[in-house]
Parts: C-alpha cells; structure tokens; sequence
C-alpha cells in the first residue's frame, strides 16, 4: 500500500506541478532521448546485435519503475549515460576485447637473431611448400594473448619450429590438420585449435573456413594469421580483421614474420 501510494503521488505531482511548470524541459529531455534511442537501435541492428534491444528496453522499463518510487531527479541523464555505455561496448567491443587479451599477454623468452631467422626460413618453406601442394593450412603467431578457450579446443604441441613439423601437422590426413597452429616465440604452441569465425558476407567465394576463422581471430585479439587456401594454394596474410596481403609471396611472408618477431619477441645478440 505504501508503495502505491507514493507511486500515486509522483504521478499526480509529474502531471499537475511537472509538466506544468518544467514543460520546456521535459520536451527537450524526451527529444534527446528519442533521438539517443534510434541512434542506439540503428547502431545495434548494423552491427548485427539485436538481441541487446530487448536486454536494453527491459532495463529501461526497469529504471522508469525504479525512479517511480524514488525522488531521483536524474533519471534522464542516467538512462542516456547507459545506453551511450551500450553503444560505446557494442562500437568498440572487440577493441576492448583486444586490449584486455593483450594486457594479460607475456612475452616468450628472448631469441637470438640466427634462431629467429632459422625459424622464419622454416617457416616460410612449409608455407611455399603446403601452398604449392594445395594443402590448406592456418597459422596464428600469437604472444599468449589468446583466449584460453581457443587453446583448450586443440592439443598442446610444444615443438621446435621446423618446415617438417608444420607440414606434418597440416598433411590432410593428419588428425590437427583442420585446426589452426598456435606459434609462440620459438615454439609451436598447439595445434587443431577451433577460431571465432567472422560472419561477413562481403568475402570472395574463393576464401573458405579458414579466412572466416583467421578474420575472427584477429578480430578479438592482437595476433597475426598466415592462411594458405586449400582450394586454390593462395596464401594471405591476415591483421586486425582484415585480409592485409593476398597472394602473399616470400617477402611479404617475411615481412609478417619479421613483424611479429623482431616487433613482439627479445632478440638477442642485435
């Protein structure tokens, strides 16, 4: 009853002292936030998130009951603080997601420059060699700042950087050779490992499952993906969620891995 009563109270005083006396107001705040509420369901319906409407109308409703019962008298400024919060999570979300990944990130242990040299040949050479044979393979060089959900889905490898192991792991009969390899540092990490798959529909029909994966990928964390295409041998260098080199050749694959490496890794003996 109690309730009700104040419930009834902040109505009548809305309608006959509210409206009455702070129209001018009230007209300007149901403008803004009209227009804050289309901006927001537009941006959530072009980033493919409708599902957060309802979440969000829910946890307006919410507070309106909330406030009914309550002397609050920013009610407005703080509904529109949350939805710009959604809008700014929903924008940059995977930049956030980045940037906590990369914080949690270490670093493997210090290289020599023959080592890392040693191990960007062999690297390239299983590449040339899978590419020249058709063999469809993907490879993440990556600083541990991977979701562990994605290395828990493979097998934890913890083998020495060789053109033969990495062929080996992607020969189409092997059992890893649909997953992606993790490389960190001198190690190659895991292997068969399941990716967040990009869902765009703007990609060439020539690029499969593994461009998919490679997009989501660096989408959600600071890493770099080598893809070679099964279908016609192609190799990509993929970044940030986006294809940054097709049809790469032997020096574009050294430039990505000397990035990575000469970028992310302590060399030693420079």
């Amino acid at each position: 009853m109690e309730h009700g009563r104040i419930l009834w109270e902040n109505i009548k005083y809305f309608f006959l002292h509210g409206i009455a006396e702070n129209y001018i107001t009230l007209i300007l705040q149901f403008i803004l936030i009209a227009l804050v509420y289309y901006y927001m369901f537009k941006v959530l319906k072009d980033n493919k998130a409708s599902k957060f409407i309802a979440v969000i109308v829910f946890v307006v409703l919410l507070c309106g009951v909330a406030f009914a019962f309550s002397d609050f008298d920013n009610c407005v400024l703080f509904l529109i603080i949350i939805m710009i919060s959604v809008l700014i999570f929903t924008m940059f979300h995977s930049e956030i997601k980045r940037s906590l990944l990369d914080s949690n990130s270490r670093h493997v242990g210090a290289l020599t420059v023959s080592g890392v040299q040693l191990i960007i040949t062999e690297t390239i050479r299983a590449v040339q060699n899978m590419s020249k044979k058709d063999i469809g393979a993907l490879i993440v060089l990556s600083n541990n700042n991977l979701p562990e959900g994605i290395i828990q889905s493979g097998t934890i490898v913890n083998a020495d950087i060789t053109s033969q192991m990495i062929e080996a792991v992607f020969y189409p009969k092997a059992p890893l050779h649909d997953g992606a390899m993790i490389i960190e540092g001198n190690k190659i990490y895991a292997a068969g490992c399941f990716l967040p798959v990009a869902q765009s529909d703007n990609l060439p029909k020539d690029m499969g499952s593994r461009h998919r994966a490679a997009l989501g990928v660096t989408s959600v964390a600071s890493v770099t993906a080598i893809v070679v295409s099964e279908e016609t041998g192609i190799i990509s260098v993929v970044k940030n969620g986006a294809v940054v080199k097709r049809y790469a050749d032997a020096s574009d694959l050294k430039n990505a891995l000397s990035e990575y490496y000469w970028s992310d890794l302590t060399a030693e003996g420079k």
